[in-house]
């Protein structure tokens, strides 16, 4: 006998029972989305690998360890994307999107990298992300952290997530600090880990995210960024503070907030939750003012975050269960007797017709009234319609309510207006 073939390691599928969940919470995403005036784009899952090397920056981890890279049929180096900032700038400086206009773009889909599977990280997994172009301000870094609060509230998890921000100022800023940085790290060499004397030269920054809890303790006395802003982040970091003081959006100012990619400067925030066990990150973005000029475009501000969805749909099921998937089914059409399937389908469309969105199921299983009866109970019908060869000769069709056990015999022509009603 044949082996069966399984799915990747860290490559999920989704079947139905979960996927009705996950399209009502990308639902509520996109409803708020389209109120704050946001477009869908929509980006290749490969781009060419120099993409991310020049983007995201040759030693960070998600270009030395996590992507997925190959040669394809003609020599080209290819990549599965790993984030969706990169293709996006990319887009926009190919379509002309970024020349002396705005754009407020959001994307969906999967993104790949090689990381150890676990609880909400996987090697598949799918990201919301959100960029918008040619506005420098501090008031649009705001409003997408009140975006995001908004989707909080409307999922019902805004007591379980909370916001970090920082300023990593400019690229000279980080120079100055990145030069304080490695020389107090070079005189506590015998208290780094490995990775972390690794990363002291090649990338200091990412020094301030270890997990190591001596490293972290270590860092306590280290030089923090905020001595070294330029005069211009600092003040638009004021000024997004007073942006979500006005807005109330509690908020915590960490100092050693940094982000994994080599693009962003002042602004950067993360959304971080308890409730998953330890705590993890849901949201994180933050400024990128110099990522299109960098990739062939000219000079534009921007900025975006990204949100991966696994840990979302956790996090939701985790503390607001009674955010629930949407009904496959509100009505299901249950037939027996010689001639009923005909009539069954026929009524089935004329409904489809006149109530757009219905979600109606006709029974094609066969069985007894029981049996049909016992499918649309397991499929969550809040009504059946019920067709016997009497209802058909009379032109009349059989209403039941499950949930309250009450019938009642209707004309064919008006079920579809007695429906309506019945289900608000």
């Amino acid at each position: 006998m044949a082996k069966n073939i399984q799915a990747i390691r860290g490559m999920n599928d989704y079947l139905p029972a979960e996927t009705a969940l996950w399209q009502r919470i990308e639902g509520t995403l996109k409803q708020v989305l389209g109120s704050y005036g946001y477009s869908e784009i929509r980006l290749p899952i490969v781009e060419q690998t120099p993409l991310f090397k020049r983007a995201i920056g040759e030693v960070t981890d998600v270009v030395e360890k996590e992507m997925y890279t190959f040669e394809d049929r003609n020599g080209d180096s290819l990549t599965l994307r790993p984030e969706g900032t990169a293709g996006c700038v990319r887009a926009g400086i190919e379509h002309g999107l970024l020349y002396n206009q705005e754009q407020r773009l959001w994307y969906i889909g999967p993104m790949f990298r090689h990381e150890r599977p676990q609880k909400g990280r996987y090697r598949q997994f799918h990201q919301l992300g959100l960029e918008a172009f040619g506005l420098q301000g501090p008031d649009i870094d705001a409003e997408l952290i009140m975006l995001t609060a908004r989707w909080w509230r409307a999922l019902g998890i805004a007591d379980h997530v909370a916001l970090e921000i920082n300023s990593i100022g400019s690229l000279e800023a980080r120079a100055r600090y990145r030069d304080a940085l490695v020389a107090f790290l070079e005189q506590h060499k015998e208290k780094l880990d490995e990775d972390c004397l690794r990363r002291m030269y090649t990338n200091p920054l990412r020094v301030l995210d270890s997990k190591n809890p001596d490293v972290q303790a270590l860092l306590g006395d280290a030089p923090t960024l905020g001595d070294y802003l330029d005069d211009e982040s600092r003040e638009h970091f004021a000024g997004l503070c007073a942006f979500l003081d006005a807005a109330g959006i509690s908020y915590t100012v960490n100092q050693r907030l940094v982000r994994g990619l080599d693009y962003y400067n002042r602004t950067v925030f993360e959304w971080v939750t308890n409730s998953l066990g330890s705590q993890g990150t849901v949201c994180a973005g933050g400024r990128y003012d110099g990522l299109v000029e960098q990739l062939g475009g000219r000079a534009t501000p921007a900025v975006g975050f990204a949100m991966g969805l696994e840990r979302l749909v956790l996090l939701v099921q985790a503390v607001n269960p009674e955010f629930k998937a949407d009904s496959v089914v509100d009505i299901y059409l249950v037939a027996s007797g010689a001639g009923t399937q005909t009539a069954a389908m026929g009524l089935a469309e004329q409904i489809r017709d006149a109530v757009p969105g219905i979600k109606l199921m006709t029974n094609h299983g066969g069985g007894n009234f029981k049996k049909q009866f016992a499918r649309a109970d397991k499929w969550g019908a809040r009504v059946a319609l019920v067709l016997g060869e009497s209802e058909v000769a009379n032109g009349d069709v059989v209403v039941k309510d499950l949930r309250t056990g009450e019938q009642q015999t209707v004309a064919q022509r008006d079920v579809a207006a007695h429906l309506q009603a019945l289900l608000g």
